[in-house]
Formats: C-alpha cells, sequence, structure tokens
C-alpha cells in the first residue's frame, strides 16, 4: 500500500517476451498489485509471466482471447481493478519505457487528492529532443496540440505518454467498454475525462528509448488515424459536454468557426478560379474571401479562449 491506498499497476503485453521481466521484477514495494494483460502474444510472454508468478504472488495474469489492441488490454486490467476495490489504478506498459522509480511522483498527487488523473511528461525534459527518436517527437507534438483542442485540457502535452495513475473515482466513473482499443486510446481517454470534469495534471518523467523495445507503431499512418479520431470526438464532447450536460455559448463559436472555414475554402477556389480565367481579381471576390477568413479566424479563436477558461479548474 502507498499512504493507506490500494495501488494496482496494469501492464497491457503483447509479444515482450524481452522486457517484461525486467518491468516486474523492477516494480515498487508498495504496489499492491501487478496485472499483466496479455493482449494474445505470438511469443513467450505468456511463459515468461507465468514463470513469474512462481516466486511473486502480487502477480495476476489475465490472457486475452484474441488481440484486442492495447486499449482493449488496459479496459480489461482496469475492470478487473474496479471490481476488485483498488484505491489507484496505474498504467506502465510492458516494453520497459517507464521507468518504476519515478511511480511515486505520479501517484503522490493521486492519493493526496490533488488530482483525479496524472500522466507522465516526456517532453518536460530539455533532454526530450536528443532523447525521443525525431519521427516520434515531432508526431507526438503534432498530436499533442490536436489533442488540446479536442480535449479541452490546454495545459496538458505529450498526450501519447502511456505512465498514468488515476484514482478510485476515474476508475468507477469510466465506462471501459467504450474506450478506444488502438493506438488513440491516450488521446480519447482524455477526451472522455473532460466531459466528466477530471482534473488532469502532467508529471515530468524521463524519456526511454533504446533499450530493445519494439514498437508497432507507423507515424506517418497513425497520425492521419488519429487526427480523424480526434476530429470525431471534439464534436462528440462538445455535444456531451457544452449542450447535453450543460450548455454554453461556445457551440455557437465553433459552429460559425467552421462555417466560415468551408466558406472560405469556396471563396478562395472561386478566387483562384477567376484569376486564372480572366487574369484579374475581382475586389468584391478577394473582399468576400478575406470576411470570411477572418470571420472563421475570429470565431475559432474565442471558442478556444472559451474552452480554455471553461477548463481552467481542471488542472
Amino acid at each position: 500500500m502507498y499512504k493507506e491506498k490500494k495501488i494496482a499497476v496494469v501492464i497491457p503485453c503483447y509479444n515482450e517476451e524481452t522486457q517484461i521481466s525486467r518491468v516486474i521484477e523492477t516494480m515498487p514495494e508498495y504496489v499492491d498489485r501487478i496485472i499483466v494483460v496479455d493482449d494474445f502474444s505470438k511469443d513467450k510472454s505468456v511463459a515468461v509471466v507465468e514463470n513469474l508468478t512462481k516466486a511473486n504472488s502480487k502477480i495476476k495474469l489475465i490472457k486475452e482471447k484474441h488481440n484486442r489492441g492495447c486499449g482493449g488490454a488496459l479496459a480489461t486490467g482496469y475492470t478487473w481493478a474496479r471490481d476488485k476495490g483498488f484505491d489507484v489504478a496505474v498504467r506502465m506498459d510492458g516494453d520497459g519505457q517507464m521507468d518504476p522509480s519515478e511511480l511515486e511522483l505520479l501517484l503522490e498527487p493521486v492519493v493526496n487528492g490533488e488530482t483525479d488523473y496524472a500522466k507522465g511528461n516526456r517532453l518536460f525534459t530539455g533532454e526530450a529532443f536528443e532523447m525521443i527518436p525525431r519521427a516520434r517527437y515531432f508526431g507526438n507534438a503534432v498530436l499533442s496540440l490536436l489533442t488540446k483542442i479536442a480535449s479541452g485540457y490546454w495545459h496538458v502535452a505529450d498526450s501519447q505518454s502511456g505512465y498514468t495513475a488515476m484514482n478510485r473515482k476515474v476508475l468507477k466513473t469510466m465506462d471501459w467498454r467504450f474506450m478506444y482499443t488502438r493506438y488513440g486510446q491516450p488521446n480519447h481517454l482524455l477526451i472522455m475525462l473532460n466531459i466528466f470534469n477530471f482534473r488532469v495534471r502532467d508529471i515530468a518523467v524521463k524519456p526511454i528509448y533504446g533499450i530493445g523495445e519494439k514498437s508497432g507503431m507507423r507515424v506517418r499512418k497513425v497520425i492521419f488515424t488519429l487526427s480523424w479520431l480526434l476530429l470525431k470526438n471534439f464534436f462528440w464532447r462538445m455535444k456531451e459536454k457544452y449542450f447535453i450536460r450543460d450548455f454554453h455559448p461556445l457551440i455557437f463559436f465553433y459552429f460559425l468557426g467552421f462555417s466560415f472555414s468551408i466558406l472560405t475554402v469556396f471563396l478562395f477556389a472561386r478566387l483562384f478560379y477567376k484569376w486564372w480565367l480572366i487574369g484579374s481579381i475581382p475586389p468584391i471576390n478577394a473582399l468576400a474571401a478575406m470576411f470570411a477568413f477572418m470571420s472563421a479566424s475570429l470565431f475559432t479563436l474565442f471558442a478556444m479562449w472559451f474552452d480554455m477558461e471553461e477548463n481552467k479548474n481542471l488542472r
């Protein structure tokens, strides 16, 4: 236990036979339960974990019957931890990229009631640019910006971080059946948390790479998939938080911003077509396009500002 709180660490595991032993063996003593959820691994991960259970009674191995993705494995682990009455559920991946010695940094604000959900931020350190592979660093930066807009947590960065801790209230409130199961899981969970007005805090952790871990993520492919996921769930958050659960006029500002953005694209397309067709730009066309552009910018920026103000107490 940690300060009289029961701690469960959920480890989603997929083909991590080379790393999973080190993750489990370096787990702090105060962790009450280590829940390893094997996501239908094709290597010897299950055998390695089963061997470790002989010497460590804290380990609970759950084997998925088919591959569900990291989010699916996490949902299984979180559900188990919730049903067993744990006070704090931690996510720590099986690839060894989270330092167990930093777990206390995430637990402190959650256990002390300062926040509901703490997540690691690898970008706080000045060494992040040198330690994180370039493609992942820039991909993470782009997705973090999009996640700020989609989730409403404007103070949060490193949205792809999988090192997290949540209190029992979050564990019981979330319907884990509906959490996204693939690489967009951390982003989707932040959006879910915002709808229920949970407090989220970033905690500085060091990035760990080059230890033999293997990633199935392809940044070029994932960034477009996640962008679409974030767009859909942005509209879902607007509907759930600012229309159904409570009303806020920012939805009108976002609606007008998006409407004028579409109009801007049409008017500029028509402007360039006229330029190509007659060799000059009619002043009225240019004026209309610029008016639409300025309106889209102002309405969108005001909507973001309202959203930021509405969520500033969720730090």
